[in-house]
């Protein structure tokens, strides 16, 4: 059991990344009823500004991108229209025109927290950012949940899991409580220079589902059975599930997860709730480093050793 937790019952923490405009209307209340149903909790993390999913078509040259377009169909869960956006059709702009979708979903009594600005921007520029350009996102992100919300965000989950060693400091400025902007084994008070950054980490812990489908080394396994076997009861957990995903085409895979869990005694929490089981005096101190993760390409923030 991870360091730093008071209980013994095993919790999985939901994490539902909402990247594009069409995952904000149509995975978004899907995914709301379908906690509901299970009675489940999770955190949305919104992504706020425009949705220029179309300016990702420069990783076609990344290692292991064109293998994971194959695996999981993309064109298929994003939609065309969505790929084209922010290249030959303009972004619209999710937090004006789907603030009443956001709205109602904290209205349900799910906690909402920031996923990012403008998620292309980030995901591909932030790790080579500096700190007025990584300020500067962070703010915009902030101030528009403000606008919509009317209320400061908590909660922090970096796009495509990508940060530098500005954003652990900043979120702490901005009134972030917590942050799951990193792929790890536990949560964490994370290390920048030397000098523990007092905004834990609640990192990551299972694979995502787009990282299992059609991996050759599973030799076709069913990817929930492959996740239900990783969560063992004791085994406190984060799972981090996509709008256009889970809310979509794999709803029907993530419905069945929610019951097996359910069934195998584990609390289904949202992050804020796990957040505040932990005494933070306890968690191991760790920097952020990069890292790879099996199905997903490029590099990723990773939680490195315990200092």
């Amino acid at each position: 059991m991870p360091a730093g937790l008071r209980r013994t019952v095993g919790t999985i923490a939901l994490k539902i990344d909402v990247d594009t405009y069409r995952g904000t209307r149509e995975g978004v209340p899907r995914l709301a009823a379908a906690l509901e149903r299970a009675g489940a909790r999770a955190t949305f993390l919104f992504s706020v500004g425009p949705d220029h999913t179309g300016r990702a078509i420069k990783r076609v040259f990344r290692r292991g991108f064109l293998g994971k377009v194959r695996r999981t169909s993309v064109t298929q869960h994003y939609g065309l229209k969505t790929l084209m956006y922010g290249v030959l059709l303009p972004g619209p702009h999710i937090g004006r025109r789907c603030a009443e979708v956001m709205r109602e979903v904290a209205r349900r009594g799910l906690e909402v927290g920031v996923h990012t600005y403008d998620h292309i921007k980030w995901q591909d520029g932030v790790a080579r950012a500096g700190e007025p350009w990584t300020r500067r996102q962070l703010m915009l992100a902030r101030d528009e949940f403000i606008r919509v919300f009317d209320r400061a965000p908590e909660a922090h989950g970096a796009a495509g899991w990508q940060v530098n060693g500005y954003v652990p400091g900043l979120e702490r400025e901005l009134g972030f409580r917590f942050a799951s902007d990193a792929r790890g084994a536990s949560p964490f008070v994370p290390v920048v220079g030397g000098m523990e950054v007092a905004v834990p980490q609640l990192p990551t812990t299972l694979p995502t589902l787009d990282e299992l489908i059609g991996r050759e080394d599973l030799a076709g396994a069913d990817p929930v059975e492959h996740l239900l076997a990783a969560t063992e009861p004791g085994a406190d957990q984060v799972f981090t599930l996509h709008a256009e995903l889970e809310g979509g085409a794999y709803l029907e895979g993530f419905e069945r997860l929610l019951r097996a869990w359910r069934s195998r005694g584990f609390t289904l929490s949202d992050l804020g709730s796990y957040a505040r089981t932990l005494d933070v005096s306890r968690l191991p101190r760790c920097e952020i480093v990069s890292g790879t993760v099996a199905g997903r390409s490029g590099t990723l923030a990773v939680q490195g050793p315990a200092s």
